[in-house]
């Protein structure tokens, strides 16, 4: 079975990878070199790198990683939701850098803030003019905006990270993610399950969502995901890989074959036919 984590972060401090402003103080080095490191010993194949908020737009540094180690590495930037010019910096990235994919964070209680602005939909149109791949790190309660952007569409693909984060015992928050499936080309990555857990590993108060997660949208339309390093403030890297592969028993061993890797590769494809 292959391994394809489709959510890690990595950063460094090297002054050819300037912070910005905003990162006054930055955090230590998780290097890709670290991740490959990581990857290797756990048997994880390939990696999607996901610019973190520390470098905000400049995604100089995955962009570096992805052309140093291009059979491991491909990665989705970040782009500021609030220039008018950021449907043209998506472009660059794609076309300059090979970033395929870009993730937006609206805040998840916003109300009228970009994310239901206009400049939404020049950015989506964009994404999906040139097949890229749009990211949501968002709560369940923004999701009915997402939805109406989408709506315009549908031809393009959306990851939902982290489940929404959702909390297992809140029926609302559970069907406000559900009803994202009616979206055929909407993916969601069942990770994260180390945070909303109010147990320990293997956090198995939280299955009973993922398996609605999992007959609801599919196998082939949901994904794990390490999000190393922010785990491991709660969960080491091999346990973030072994909870879906080896706990989650309600998973078919033919559908984990998509949830660990072949799903993945419908969204980022590493050069592959």
């Amino acid at each position: 079975m292959r391994i394809i984590d489709p959510h890690v972060h990595v950063w460094i401090n090297d002054p050819a990878f300037p912070w910005p402003a905003e990162t006054t103080d930055p955090p230590e080095d998780r290097t890709a070199e670290q991740l490959l490191e990581l990857m290797d010993t756990n048997g994880v194949e390939k990696t999607v790198l996901v610019q973190p908020i520390f470098f905000r737009w400049d995604n100089s540094y995955a962009a570096h990683c992805i052309k140093k180690y291009p059979d491991r590495f491909m990665a989705v930037g970040r782009i500021n939701p609030e220039d008018p010019a950021a449907p043209d910096h998506l472009q660059m990235w794609k076309e300059e850098h090979d970033i395929h994919g870009q993730r937006l964070s609206p805040a998840r209680d916003g109300a009228d803030d970009w994310f239901s602005g206009p400049l939404m939909e020049p950015i989506f149109a964009r994404a999906e003019q040139l097949q890229v791949p749009m990211l949501i790190l968002t709560g369940p309660q923004r999701l009915p905006d997402l939805a109406r952007i989408l709506e315009r569409h549908p031809d393009l693909d959306c990851c939902i990270d982290h489940m929404a984060d959702a909390h297992s015992d809140n029926p609302e928050e559970r069907k406000l993610l559900m009803e994202m499936a009616r979206f055929e080309r909407v993916y969601v990555k069942i990770s994260h399950t180390w945070s909303i857990s109010q147990g320990g590993y293997p956090w198995s108060d939280t299955y009973d969502m993922v398996e609605e997660v999992y007959q609801t949208f599919g196998p082939q339309r949901i994904m794990w995901g390490t999000d190393w390093p922010v785990c491991l403030s709660k969960a080491e890297y091999p346990q973030t890989l072994s909870v879906v592969r080896d706990e989650m028993k309600f998973i078919a061993p033919e559908d984990l074959e998509w949830i660990m890797g072949k799903t993945v590769l419908k969204l980022w494809s590493f050069g592959e036919a």
